[in-house]
């Protein structure tokens, strides 16, 4: 009777000893599962986590450089507005000197406003044949000088008072005269030259300050 007991006591204790066994390697098991679980849940995790820093990297170099284009876009189209404004200028000064008059500021000496040249101007005609003499005396000559100084000027002959006409540099072929409006708010020196067959032509307008200067 007591070997049974002791039988059956040794059988109990291998049966626990077995079940704490097996339930270790299970607990064990159990804890390896969970570690791998958690080792492949934070790899997936991290990989994503970089892909997603290098797209928003990438992202953000393409938008830095779409960013850069835009401004050097923008530029270039500033540049082109601006040559186009130039040119527009430009184009508009040459409309306005289209008539071949060209207006500076000053002139051959401090007395000078502004000094105008016409490419345009045409000498003003003259009934004179034969070879010419340039005459500072009232007569045909001097008559068609005055008319010379009208013409540059764009004074009427009715409104403009002569203060000088008298050869310009010993050159019989040149003047020079000193005109202004009647009421003097317009002072001129006109220069002119003779040209054969077609009369005086002016070559140079200023604008002056003072009539008593020449």
């Amino acid at each position: 009777m007591s070997k049974e007991i002791n039988d059956e006591g040794r059988t109990r204790y291998q049966q626990r000893s077995k079940r704490k066994k097996t339930n270790f390697i299970l607990n064990g098991l159990i804890i390896v599962v969970i570690l791998l679980i958690v080792f492949v849940s934070y790899s997936i995790f991290h990989t994503n986590d970089e892909k997603n820093a290098d797209k928003n990297k990438d992202s953000d170099t393409k938008t830095g450089q779409q960013a850069s284009g835009d401004k050097e876009t923008a530029s270039s189209t500033t540049g082109s507005d601006n040559t186009d404004e130039n040119t527009t200028t430009e184009e508009e000064e040459e409309e306005e000197s289209g008539d071949g008059e060209v207006v500076t500021e000053g002139g051959s000496d401090s007395n000078v406003i502004k000094t105008i040249e016409n490419s345009s101007w045409q000498p003003v005609g003259t009934t004179q044949t034969g070879e010419h003499v340039a005459s500072y005396s009232e007569g045909v000559d001097w008559n068609e000088q005055i008319k010379a100084l009208s013409y540059a000027t764009g004074l009427d002959s009715g409104n403009m008072t002569l203060w000088f006409l008298g050869n310009n540099n010993q050159d019989p072929h040149k003047s020079i005269g000193t005109v202004s409006s009647k009421d003097k708010s317009a002072k001129y020196r006109v220069y002119i030259e003779w040209v054969d067959g077609s009369g005086w032509k002016p070559t140079k307008v200023e604008e002056i300050k003072d009539l008593n200067i020449r």
